[in-house]
């Protein structure tokens, strides 16, 4: 992971810093703190939490295992610990086929006439 702060690459991260660079939000990274035992990011006074580089590379192996691959906590928390039962991705539904354009303006005049229709009742 990649951060444009000006900041040395092995520097310790706020949980702001991290969160605004993975686009993940503070309270899911202090949920994932409980969830996975792993990732123990450094508490300073205050409770201040600076994540390491590697518990920046453990967040982005966890959001991408639940957020892209679909993976559950749980299946996420044990392909992370090297379970032996690694579950597969929950669900993997296809790419649905791109809209033909000509479509657009009938599903805009159905849409129309349903609002038309109800707007009238």
């Amino acid at each position: 992971m990649q951060f444009d702060d000006g900041k040395d690459p092995g520097a310790l991260r706020t949980i702001g810093e991290v969160a605004k660079a993975l686009g993940i939000r503070q309270h899911v990274l202090r949920y994932w703190e409980e969830q996975f035992p792993s990732l123990k990011p450094v508490k300073r006074s205050g409770g201040r939490r600076y994540y390491r580089p590697d518990d920046v590379a453990l967040i982005a192996t966890i959001d991408r295992l639940v957020h892209r691959e679909g993976y559950t906590l749980r299946g996420a928390r044990q392909a992370i610990q090297g379970g032996e039962a690694v579950p597969a991705p929950a669900t993997s539904m296809p790419e649905p086929p791109p809209v033909p354009a000509t479509i657009v303006p009938d599903l805009r005049a159905i849409r129309n006439r349903l609002a038309a229709a109800l707007s009238a009742s």
